[in-house]
């Protein structure tokens, strides 16, 4: 079973940037289509960006141009790299092995003055 530990949230000023890093226990993981998942507070976990084994790309609407998701297959990590932040993008992120039920733990990011 794949096990997967996120990173690199904490607080920043909107139109700041953070990167967030997911590591997964298992070189499995070069076959895995991931996710990066955002939880606002009160509202339902939402799809940011996605990318398959091969390196194909998706992002929400509303974070293209500002967000850019990379994976690294000999590190068994993925990544996220947020930059312009906005206050409403603050929220718990997750990573996801797509179509499946296995979750990070979560990442809090919290975009405020």
């Amino acid at each position: 079973q794949v096990q997967l530990v996120e990173s690199g949230g904490g607080l920043v000023q909107p139109g700041g940037s953070l990167r967030l890093s997911c590591t997964a226990s298992r070189s499995i993981f070069s076959s895995l289509d991931m996710g990066w998942y955002r939880q606002a507070p009160g509202k339902q976990r939402e799809l940011v960006a996605r990318i398959s084994p091969g390196g194909s790309t998706n992002y929400a609407d509303s974070v293209k141009g500002r967000f850019t998701i990379s994976r690294d297959n000999a590190k068994n990590s993925v990544y996220l790299q947020m930059n312009s932040l906005e206050p409403k993008e603050t929220g718990v992120y997750y990573c996801h092995v797509r179509s499946t039920t296995i979750w990070g733990q979560g990442t809090q990011v919290t975009i405020s003055s």
